[in-house]
């Protein structure tokens, strides 16, 4: 009578445990939908106001608790991801296709997976914080657009750091020492620009 008690009680254990485990896995496969911006949403990164700046917004949403992080840009939502504390965390990433959506008020219909995106760095087309990323759920369609407002077209995995200071002078300081140096220095620096 004990073993089959104990026999009932481990594979009610069993059954438990495979359950636990099934529904722990679908948990994780599922991945949280987009969620709109709204008026008075602040940017993660820099603390404005999101709402009413041009081009591509980027919002992370953390696997564990579905925390919201938004961004005012594509360029502070890498530079928040490219962090080295959260490089390697499991966020889902969205940002703008701007393929199908206008520049100066993107629609949050046109979210897409930020991972799956191209984007174009470098281009003449502003943000939120001047330059920013142009985000597009296909390459054609991010090509296109450099080559109607320049830069280059990237892959997700492919963006550092080095690429958010592309096309911003507040990036490019290094031409701000030579203001400041003595006349005959300076000649010594005409050739390198």
């Amino acid at each position: 009578m004990k073993t089959i008690r104990l026999n009932w009680f481990l594979a009610a254990l069993a059954a438990l445990t495979l359950t636990a485990c099934s529904e722990n896995e679908e948990q994780t496969t599922a991945k949280p939908a987009p969620v709109h911006f709204d008026s008075g949403d602040e940017c993660h990164v820099c603390g404005m106001i999101i709402e009413g700046f041009p081009g591509p917004k980027g919002q992370a949403i953390t696997e564990k608790d579905q925390q919201v992080r938004k961004f005012c840009s594509t360029r502070d939502m890498f530079a928040w991801m490219l962090q080295p504390e959260n490089i390697h965390r499991d966020h889902t990433l969205y940002v703008h296709d701007m393929a199908q959506t206008g520049w100066q008020s993107p629609d949050d219909t046109a979210l897409i997976d930020a991972r799956a995106a191209f984007y174009v760095v470098g281009s003449n087309r502003t943000g939120a914080m001047g330059p920013t990323l142009a985000s597009f759920a296909t390459e054609s369609s991010a090509h296109e657009f450099m080559k109607e407002y320049g830069g280059q077209v990237l892959k997700y995995s492919e963006i550092t750091l080095d690429h958010l200071n592309a096309g911003d002078p507040m990036g490019e300081m290094s031409g701000m020492h030579e203001m400041n140096e003595p006349e005959g220095s300076q000649t010594a620096h005409s050739t390198d620009h």
